[in-house]
């Protein structure tokens, strides 16, 4: 018997005991050691504003039509940031493969059985930390928008937003030799990325961004703005804040339309161009040589050389049992943690 998060309607999560599936011959059985909670994708599901439940995915067409939505509560295991340990294997997989940590998008439940050639791709590497595969979704998704923002050095990149996604951001564009400005509402966010190597930190509220990032830029403004927050208030203010025929990557996932978007001043006249950055694929010039695999094993990789710091991203580790007071803090209360970590190796679970 297993365990799994369940959300049972909009902003109600429980935990609910489920079945283990059955082993078959290509496959191998997971016990979950660590699930991280996204405050981004999984809290629209959570709060019942994500698209998928007011409409239908057409994955042929690509589009959202109307019908009967692709989701419907109650909705199951919703997460994606997983890692767990073989625990056994199906009849036509090799032995050597139990006691191999893993890490994939299972959703938040404690057992999973996975094809073995899916997870031969997905082990841990040697000498990484076992909660960091937290990250490798989430980091591919931050890679992502850096490779879709074509960062060089000596350039000045803006990201927007410090939640999760937006600090792994900061912290790979400044690999890539850029000065970082970093851009957010929450004092303990733009401290943390401070310590994390960002250059500038600004607040909004008190800072007009786009005046600043011009006084920093010897009035050129930014080489290229990454919008991580999922704020059309603040893809206006990336759109205002980069320079003449640059570039803004819109990585958030809007809710609503990002609506109203002002395409009548800046955008207009500074010919800039917005690019749409979602872990479905990769950049048209790069698809030969890069995929999803690779940007998170290249995430795993820096922080295994101490290149890239995840660990200072978990604020809360908190029993599986317990998830849905970790999502109710989440969502009435994110001022008070960034990456929320499920623990399973603990409790009933």
């Amino acid at each position: 018997m297993g365990r799994l998060v369940r959300f049972s309607s909009p902003r109600k999560a429980e935990v609910v005991d489920v079945d283990d599936a059955p082993l078959n011959a290509g496959e191998v059985r997971l016990e979950t050691l660590w699930s991280g909670i996204s405050a981004g994708t999984e809290l629209t599901a959570y709060r019942g504003t994500n698209p998928y439940l007011s409409n239908r995915w057409d994955t042929e067409r690509r589009l959202f039509v109307a019908g009967e939505p692709t989701y419907s509560y109650p909705i199951d295991s919703f997460g994606y940031e997983e890692v767990g340990r073989v625990v056994e294997v199906g009849p036509a997989v090799e032995q050597e493969l139990v006691g191999s940590v893993v890490w994939g998008a299972w959703g938040h439940r404690s057992t999973t059985v996975q094809d073995a050639d899916r997870v031969r791709t997905r082990l841990m590497p040697a000498g990484s930390a076992d909660r960091s595969g937290v990250f490798a979704k989430i980091g591919a998704i931050a890679l992502n928008a850096v490779l879709d923002a074509d960062v060089h050095v000596g350039e000045t990149a803006v990201v927007f937003g410090a939640g999760v996604p937006g600090q792994i951001t900061a912290q790979l564009a400044r690999l890539n030799g850029a000065r970082v400005v970093v851009v957010d509402l929450l004092s303990k966010r733009r401290e943390l990325a401070a310590r994390l190597g960002a250059d500038v930190v600004l607040d909004p509220v008190v800072d007009d961004v786009a005046e600043r990032v011009r006084e920093l830029t010897s009035g050129r403004g930014a080489d290229v703005a990454i919008e991580m927050s999922g704020s059309h208030q603040a893809l206006n203010e990336a759109v205002r804040s980069v320079a003449y025929s640059s570039r803004v990557v819109a990585s958030g996932f809007y809710q609503g339309g990002a609506t109203p978007l002002r395409l009548g001043e800046e955008f207009h006249h500074n010919r800039v161009a917005v690019i749409a950055s979602q872990i479905s694929g990769v950049a048209p010039a790069l698809q030969h040589r890069w995929d999803e695999i690779r940007m998170t094993r290249t995430v795993l990789d820096l922080e295994r050389a101490g290149s890239l710091q995840l660990e200072p991203l978990v604020t809360h580790v908190v029993p599986a049992d317990d998830a849905p007071t970790a999502f109710r803090m989440l969502d009435e209360a994110p001022d008070e943690a960034l990456q929320v970590v499920l623990d399973y190796r603990t409790g009933d679970l």
